[in-house]
C-alpha cells in the first residue's frame, strides 16, 4: 500500500506537491527470515543466524579497517564519521583549537541497496493506493519558531542534522532537508551548512 504525503514546501511555481510514500505494515526480524529460509533448504534457523552474525562481525571489521563492504545483490556499507556528545566543531582558521581522535567517532552507516536488490524488491511489489488519507508534515510550529527551535539546538549542539531537525520540528524528512537548506541561505539566520552529500550537517555561523 502506498499513500500520498504532501510537501511542507512548495515547489518553484509556488504550488504544494504530492509526493508517493509506501505505508509500512510491520517489521520482519532475523529470527522471521532464519525460520522462512530454513523451510526451503537443509539449514537450521540457527545455522542462518549464526551465518548472519558471521556476516555482521566481517562487514563491521571492514569497516574499521576503513573499507566500504560490498555484497554483491545487497549493496554497500559506508562507515560515517562525527564528533563525540560535547565536542566543538574545528573550524579550520589560523590558530584555532584542533579536534584529536578522541573527540571523533564512527556516528553512522551508510547504506547503499544494490541495483539487483532494487529491481527484485520492485518486481515482487504489486502496489495499491491506500484509502488513508496523505500524512502533512506538522504545522505545530511557525517558520520563524522553527528557525528558532534549530538556532537554540546549535546554541547547546555543535552541529543539526536533517534528521535532528525533523524530529524537533515534526517536520518530514524532503520538507526538514529543504527549510533547513533555506535557512542556511538567508544571511541573518545564524546557521551555515557544511560537508558534502550524505555528510553534510548544519552549524552555528
Amino acid at each position: 500500500m502506498y499513500e500520498m504525503q504532501e510537501s511542507n514546501l512548495p515547489n518553484e511555481e509556488g504550488k504544494r506537491i504530492l509526493y508517493p510514500r509506501i505505508k509500512l505494515t510491520g517489521q520482519r526480524t532475523l529470527d522471521d527470515i532464519a525460520e522462512q529460509i530454513s523451510h526451503a533448504s537443509t539449514f537450521t534457523p540457527g545455522d542462518i543466524k549464526g551465518l548472519v552474525q558471521a556476516l555482521v562481525e566481517e562487514i563491521s571489521y571492514g569497516m574499521a579497517n576503513g573499507q566500504s563492504v560490498k555484497i554483491e545483490g545487497l549493496g554497500i556499507f559506508t562507515p560515517a564519521l562525527g564528533l563525540r556528545k560535547g565536542a566543538e566543531r574545528e573550524t579550520g582558521e589560523p590558530g584555532a583549537h584542533r579536534r584529536n581522535a578522541s573527540s571523533i567517532c564512527v556516528s553512522d552507516i551508510h547504506f547503499r541497496a544494490d541495483k539487483e536488490l532494487v529491481e527484485k524488491t520492485g518486481r515482487q511489489c504489486q502496489l495499491e493506493r491506500s484509502e488513508w488519507k496523505f500524512r502533512k508534515s506538522s504545522q505545530r510550529y511557525t517558520p520563524q519558531e522553527r528557525l528558532k527551535l534549530a538556532q537554540d539546538y546549535l546554541a547547546a549542539n555543535p552541529f543539526l542534522t536533517v534528521k535532528d531537525y525533523g524530529e524537533l520540528t515534526g517536520l518530514l524528512p524532503t520538507a526538514a532537508g529543504k527549510e533547513l537548506r533555506q535557512w542556511s541561505e538567508q544571511e541573518d539566520s545564524g546557521i551555515q551548512r557544511t560537508g558534502r552529500g550524505v555528510h553534510r550537517v548544519y552549524i552555528k555561523k
